[in-house]
C-alpha cells in the first residue's frame, strides 16, 4: 500500500482535468492507497468551488493534513535549514516525511520536483517524487 501526497501544483492539475493524474488517483483510491492533501497546498489551489468541481470531488476522497502549530514550527525550521522561504512547500515536505515514518512507501505528486527534492533531502526523507 502506498501513500500519495499532493502539492498545490498537483491540485491545480486536478482542477484543470489532467487525465493522467486523475487516472493515477482513481487507481490509488481503488487500491485502497492513502491520498493526502496538505491544507497549505489546498489554500494555494482553492479559488472558486463553484468552478472547481473536479478538485472538490477529489478532495472529498483525500485525507487533509492540517498546518497546525507543530507542523508550522517544523516547516519554519526546515526553511531555515534549507535556506528557503516557501513555508507551504516546507509544510508539504514535512507532511511527506511524516507519512514516510508512518506508512513507508510515499509518492509526492508535484509540479515543483526540484525544490521538493531539496527540501526532502534536508529532512532525509525517502519518498518518490513524481512530476505532474
Amino acid at each position: 500500500m502506498s501513500t500519495f501526497v499532493l502539492d498545490a501544483g498537483a491540485l491545480i492539475a486536478l482542477d484543470r482535468g489532467n487525465r493522467e493524474l486523475l487516472s493515477t488517483l482513481q487507481t490509488a483510491f481503488e487500491d485502497g492507497d492513502r491520498v493526502i492533501a496538505p491544507t497549505g497546498a489546498i489554500g494555494q489551489a482553492w479559488r472558486n468551488p463553484n468552478r472547481q468541481v473536479a478538485l472538490s470531488r477529489s478532495l472529498k476522497r483525500c485525507d487533509e493534513v492540517p498546518l497546525d502549530g507543530s507542523a508550522a514550527r517544523a516547516s519554519g525550521r526546515l526553511c531555515g535549514r534549507a535556506g528557503t522561504s516557501d513555508l507551504i512547500d516546507a509544510s508539504i515536505a514535512v507532511a511527506v516525511a511524516n507519512a514516510t515514518l508512518r506508512h513507508g512507501d510515499v509518492v509526492l505528486l508535484t509540479s515543483d520536483s526540484r525544490d521538493m527534492k531539496d527540501l526532502l533531502a534536508a529532512l532525509d526523507a525517502d519518498a518518490r517524487v513524481v512530476a505532474v
